[in-house]
């Protein structure tokens, strides 16, 4: 039963990722209602996953975004899959900042600042093919905020 979710979840992630190029508003939608239902589930907990939590500009609402996330020496890197106009990315800008839990942990993020790296030279070599394939060379570059004492 585990292994057939586990396959049903890939699929649902890889097969719009073959149509991102041609197709990204039409995937966009298809990942809104479907994917990042699926995704929502188990991409805190895995490698190269994320839930980011971020609270929209205009509605002040708050939404969880499964997103493509990767350490790096001092905060994340967050792969534009739908380049810098998406809403997720907007609201990240505006509040100088989001939350984001991967393999288990929850992070604050502060400085976001637009990185375009075409050669993905920050990233291992398989994660830069499925990067080229999917034609992902924007990214959200996120510091590690400092945690605040708390008030004793």
């Amino acid at each position: 039963m585990a292994l057939a979710i586990l396959v049903i979840a890939l699929a649902a992630v890889l097969l719009p990722i073959l149509l991102i190029r041609f197709r990204k508003r039409w995937v966009a939608g298809f990942n809104l209602a479907v994917t990042n239902r699926i995704t929502g589930r188990f991409a805190g907990r895995l490698p190269g996953f994320g839930i980011l939590t971020h609270v929209g500009r205009k509605s002040g609402r708050p939404y969880r975004t499964p997103v493509n996330v990767f350490r790096t020496a001092d905060g994340f890197m967050v792969a534009l899959t739908y380049g810098q106009e998406a809403h997720w990315v907007q609201n990240v800008l505006a509040a100088g900042g989001c939350g984001v839990e991967t393999r288990g942990v929850a992070y604050q993020l502060s400085e976001p600042v637009i990185v375009h790296d075409p050669t993905r030279a920050r990233f291992p070599f398989p994660v830069r093919v499925v990067l080229r394939i999917i034609g992902a060379a924007d990214f959200l570059q996120l510091s590690t905020a400092p945690v605040r004492a708390s008030a004793s």
